[in-house]
């Protein structure tokens, strides 16, 4: 057997795609309101009616039936986001929303009440949007000391049920979605080198503050940080594209680096005298960085082929941004690479880099699936996502036999929720399919895929049955 017998099975969903109740209970506004249709690069008013994100499979009233759902699944762990805006309407209250509150130790207690472990993210992709109206969210050190506020408000109420904690949902999505990664209300173009810098010191900060209040309230606290994990191959063997993949790789280094090692490395420092940047911080900024994670947590859809002379390829799409495309792997419907072999490679060099316990913490194919019907009921054969996962798996488990220490695995939109890069349903991902379309029709019910009865017995077997 390779994986360890006390290993984490489970799935992931975040707030803004499933919860919906959007204007209930007190809650104030997210971004993720005014982001529909996938729109990632700015805030549109106009669009809050037809924003699929505003119901999402409405998790707020169902959660009971969800998670039954998935304790039948066998789950040990389910990764969930709160809301900050369900807490802290506008983001800088000093009192939480009492309510908002009592939703999540609903949820969490739920949960245990099957032995399903709590993975809570703090901040996945919902700055309020207050915070983001009025002080272009991130780049305002002042949310600092809202965030930390936030964290110790639901670390001291909750200290008792959850032990898993992620800080910041993909935090290097950032360099590439600023409005998304850290509610800022300015442009990506207008943003310079200094505002970048800045942006992450107050995030990392803000994570390093968590972790060290998280410790403080119980020792027993496990808490990650979370980024979006891509291997980055060089497209030849030409030495200056391998160059190339290491200028892409501090893409994901420059977080993982100070929040693994509690520390600036002296190649960031180069990074900001060579832009002539000067990053603003308080005194106590360092001390604070020391606080480092417990464990390292990451997405994983896709690898990706970088080159020095990107023009002469050609390029496809990838998670949150187009890629170069690599001849030897295939591609789901909107056009993500398949390479569970890069999830193998991103574990073991992460495990060797770090040596600190990894956690997959989102992975899974989007697809359209077809709901068939006959005199038993209604099915879903999704025969491709149980080949994508067990392929998948599959490379954990080679990691694992190589040494990695890796915590467990949540499967990313475990029960299908609208879809954070293009806002709609078509693309699921789920075991479980829910009814409702890219219009926002349909029953809500929700209905067991193939792959719900195949993961069922990868739990049960832990992962004996995988190929």
């Amino acid at each position: 057997m390779s994986f360890p017998k006390d290993f984490l099975w489970g799935g992931a969903i975040s707030a803004n795609q499933a919860e919906g109740a959007y204007n209930l209970d007190g809650r104030g506004l997210s971004i993720q309101e005014y982001m529909s249709k996938g729109a990632f690069a700015h805030l549109d008013t106009s669009v809050e009616a037809d924003n699929l994100k505003l119901d999402g499979i409405d998790f707020y009233h169902r959660f009971k039936e969800d998670i039954a759902l998935f304790a039948e699944m066998g789950f040990k762990v389910l990764r969930f986001s709160i809301a900050w805006s369900r807490i802290f309407p506008n983001g800088d209250e000093l009192e939480p929303n009492e309510l908002g509150l009592q939703f999540y130790d609903q949820v969490i207690d739920e949960c245990l009440k099957y032995g399903i472990e709590p993975l809570v993210t703090l901040s996945h992709y919902e700055t309020p949007y207050y915070l983001t109206n009025q002080l272009d969210g991130w780049l305002d050190r002042k949310l600092v000391n809202y965030f930390e506020n936030y964290c110790r408000t639901v670390f001291q109420r909750y200290q008792h049920k959850v032990t898993y904690w992620l800080t910041f949902n993909e935090i290097n999505a950032l360099w590439n979605f600023p409005l998304l990664g850290a509610g800022i209300k300015t442009p990506k173009e207008k943003l310079t080198k200094q505002d970048f810098y800045q942006i992450a010191h107050h995030e990392l900060v803000a994570s390093a503050r968590a972790v060290k209040i998280g410790h403080e309230i119980n020792p027993n606290f496990k808490i990650g940080n979370m980024v979006l994990g891509i291997y980055n191959y060089p497209m030849t063997a030409n030495p200056i594209d391998t160059i190339a993949k290491l200028e892409a790789d501090k893409n994901l280094n420059y977080f993982l680096d100070v929040q693994a090692r509690g520390k600036y490395p002296n190649w960031i420092h180069n990074e900001w005298r060579k832009y002539g940047v000067e990053v603003k911080m308080e005194e106590d900024d360092e001390e604070v960085l020391s606080h480092s994670v417990d464990f390292i947590s990451f997405s994983y859809y896709m690898s990706r082929a970088v080159s020095a002379t990107p023009e002469l390829y050609q390029s496809t799409n990838g998670n949150l941004s187009k890629v170069l495309k690599n001849p030897y792997l295939s591609q789901t419907e909107w056009g993500w690479e398949i390479d569970p072999n890069g999830l193998q490679i991103l574990l073991q060099t992460l495990y060797e880099k770090y040596q600190l316990p990894l956690f997959i913490v989102e992975n899974g194919i989007g697809a359209i699936d077809k709901v068939e019907k006959d005199e038993t009921g209604l099915h879903i054969h999704d025969q491709y996502r149980i080949d994508y996962l067990n392929n998948h798996l599959s490379a954990v488990e080679r990691a694992i036999v190589e040494g990695v220490e890796v915590l467990g695995y949540t499967m990313w939109g475990c029960i299908d929720l609208v879809s954070a890069s293009t806002a709609e349903m078509k693309k699921r991902y789920g075991f479980i399919y829910v009814d409702r379309d890219d219009n926002g029709e349909g029953t809500l019910d929700r209905i067991r895929k193939d792959s719900f009865y195949w993961y069922k017995e990868v739990i049960d077997s832990n992962g004996r049955n995988i190929k």
